[in-house]
């Protein structure tokens, strides 16, 4: 099979067979996709922020510690 065939089976497998998705399902899907992401970007702040202030405290209490 050359590299030729494999071009055109695939341009005519993206063609015909595969069913893309209708323009609303696909605005439904980015929506979804989006607030996922705000959401999980939000968390991972929040849980960063979390620990840097947990870290932070713990070093200013080891650095009262020996002072």
């Amino acid at each position: 099979m050359s590299l030729v065939d494999f071009i055109k089976g695939s341009y005519t497998e993206f063609k015909d067979k595969v069913e893309w998705p209708k323009w609303p399902e696909l605005q439904s899907s980015t929506i979804v996709v989006t607030v996922a992401t705000v959401i999980l970007a939000l968390f991972t702040f929040g849980v960063d922020s979390l620990f840097s202030k947990s870290i932070a405290n713990i070093i200013s209490l080891f650095i009262n510690l020996f002072n």
